[in-house]
């Protein structure tokens, strides 16, 4: 069977249901309509997170990403697009992650009610040159960036708690906007949710403020906005794409930095192989350790009780291990 990215590339929007068809026997979303209540359908972890804690007890929210599933790659199935639309309010991260969303918003029902909101609107977003690995601001206020060959918008937005914020907001903006009876008490947990957020990006700026190292080494080019909020350089093994393959000279050069630079350990993450990270630091002799992008929880961690909150905690943890 081939693969769905393929067919996704070769077939024009009218044919989306022939991939909705072929992909329907991978693994199930979480929940259903309910009757009664706001049904929000987000994308992906931290939209689901966010809008779970906002929207409480008035919302009933469905996340379409599977547990244990990476997002770039990630393709939609018919049940899908039936939920979307019967619900309120359709939440996707945008900035390019969610590539298959306009075809997935054509192919609604005709009189479907659904809302679709593009939660990183707001954020300054950051093009990247992937063949340079060089980030570059852009002042795009949630706007489509980097049309150009080599120069793509990065769509890691939520991996600042700065952005995440931003996020938050237009949240529970559109909650309120569908809901207005409930604008209250989205108001407040909106609130509950922006102090926590407002805590950890405190947290963040104060403890990586007093390192003295700023270079970090990553398997997948996910961090340019937590590094651009708090001052670190990001060095990726892979792009924007965690399966893009990287060039043998790109290998060569990232060695010869974690040498020159005195790095101690090279980050990599669980929802993509560890191959390429473990590689380098074996070559270069030194370790590897976990930096979370929160594109969504392993089963282990969902059992945990893991969130967003715990993960990136964690993740300043390790940045402080390393960093010292």
């Amino acid at each position: 069977m081939f693969s769905i990215r393929i067919v996704r590339r070769l077939l024009p929007a009218a044919a989306l249901m022939l991939v909705l068809v072929l992909a329907a026997c991978g693994p199930k979303s979480s929940g259903s309509i309910v009757e009664g209540k706001v049904n929000v359908i987000t994308t992906f972890y931290p939209i689901y997170e966010f809008a779970s804690e906002i929207g409480g007890e008035d919302a009933n929210v469905i996340n379409l990403l599977p547990v244990g599933v990476e997002p770039h790659d990630w393709t939609p199935r018919s049940q899908d697009i039936i939920n979307t639309s019967k619900a309120q309010l359709f939440l996707y991260n945008g900035a390019g992650l969610e590539g298959w969303v306009p075809n997935f918003l054509k192919s609604l029902d005709s009189d479907s009610k659904a809302q679709a909101v593009e939660v990183s609107h707001g954020v300054n977003l950051i093009t990247s040159d992937e063949e340079d690995g060089h980030d570059h601001g852009h002042e795009g206020e949630g706007e489509e960036a980097g049309h150009g060959d080599s120069l793509h918008t990065d769509p890691h937005t939520w991996v600042s708690p700065k952005s995440a914020l931003v996020m938050a907001k237009n949240i529970k903006d559109s909650l309120q906007s569908v809901d207005p009876e409930h604008t209250a008490g989205y108001e407040e947990r909106y609130q509950k949710l922006a102090d926590r957020l407002t805590a950890l990006d405190h947290k963040f700026t104060e403890e990586l403020g007093k390192l003295p190292n700023k270079e970090i080494v990553v398997s997948h080019q996910a961090f340019a906005y937590l590094a651009r909020d708090y001052g670190l350089s990001q060095h990726a093994i892979m792009g924007l794409s965690p399966d893009a393959e990287p060039r043998g000279q790109d290998l060569v050069k990232l060695a010869a930095l974690v040498k020159e630079e005195g790095i101690r350990y090279i980050f990599f993450e669980e929802l993509v192989s560890d191959k390429l990270a473990k590689t380098l630091a074996s070559e270069t002799g030194v370790s590897t350790m976990v930096l979370n992008p929160v594109e969504g929880l392993t089963e282990a961690q969902q059992k945990n009780g893991d969130n967003y909150f715990t993960l990136m905690e964690k993740n300043l943890q390790n940045l402080i291990l390393a960093l010292q």
